[in-house]
C-alpha cells in the first residue's frame, strides 16, 4: 500500500559560527540566509520532480 505524503515541515537553524563544523561545505559561510534557503528549496524542488518523473 503506498503512502502519500500531504505535508512536510523542514525546519534548520542556521548558525553563524565560523568555526562551526555543522555546516557542510567551506562555502556556506560566506553565503547570506537567504541564498541559502534558496539553494535548500532548489535542491528539495530537484528532488521532488526526480521522483514525479518515475
Amino acid at each position: 500500500m503506498p503512502v502519500e505524503i500531504k505535508e512536510m515541515i523542514v525546519r534548520a537553524v542556521i548558525s553563524p559560527n565560523p568555526g562551526s563544523e555543522e555546516l557542510s561545505g567551506g562555502s556556506a559561510h560566506s553565503m547570506g540566509q537567504d541564498e541559502i534557503i534558496a539553494e535548500c528549496v532548489k535542491q528539495v524542488l530537484k528532488v521532488l520532480n526526480a521522483k514525479k518523473e518515475r
